[in-house]
């Protein structure tokens, strides 16, 4: 039984807390993030065995379904998912840009993680849903190669849940952009 994360958003935050609250009690597991985001929204990501965080995702589902907007279980996440989430991702090599945007939190994660396991790239940054009217977004960098491949994978797996809504791939972005950025 292996780690595993688990994530789900809610339309609201009371449906988001009772959400939290039944994920704690159902099965062993951690939260690592509970909290509202633009607009309005409740999320809650966490951690344990791989059935445990399924048995807790599950639950909540079936409880509080009307009002989820999305959810994920990742059996075996990248481990440079979490430091672009919380910004603390160190870029070594600046070079090409991938952008991709997805209309929910939930789905910008699964977008990274798929991003990161296709090719040789560097996560900068996962926004999720802050200042965004609940859409999500992230920014990647790596040889042209690898940002297109990682950009065309993650974009295939989210566009299936209808969840995409845009990216874009800047070969050799300009110093100062890279400065903005960064």
């Amino acid at each position: 039984m292996g780690k595993a994360i688990g994530m789900v958003e809610y339309l609201t935050v009371s449906t988001g807390v009772q959400a939290a609250d039944m994920i704690l009690k159902t099965a062993k597991v951690s939260i690592i993030e509970a909290k509202t985001v633009c607009p309005g929204k409740y999320i809650i990501i966490f951690s344990g065995g791989l059935s445990a965080v399924n048995s807790s995702i599950e639950a909540s589902k079936s409880v509080h379904g009307e009002k989820l907007i999305d959810s994920f279980l990742l059996g075996n996440p990248h481990e440079s998912i979490f430091p672009a989430i919380y910004g603390a991702a160190e870029v070594k090599n600046k070079k090409s840009l991938g952008v991709l945007e997805t209309f929910s939190a939930s789905s910008i994660i699964v977008a990274a993680d798929e991003a990161a396991k296709t090719s040789d790239i560097e996560l900068i940054e996962v926004r999720i849903a802050r200042g965004m009217s609940g859409k999500s977004y992230l920014m990647l960098t790596g040889d042209v190669g690898a940002v297109e491949a990682a950009i065309k994978k993650a974009s295939s797996v989210v566009g299936k849940s209808g969840m995409l809504l845009d990216s874009s791939i800047i070969a050799n972005p300009d110093k100062e952009l890279w400065d903005t950025i960064l």
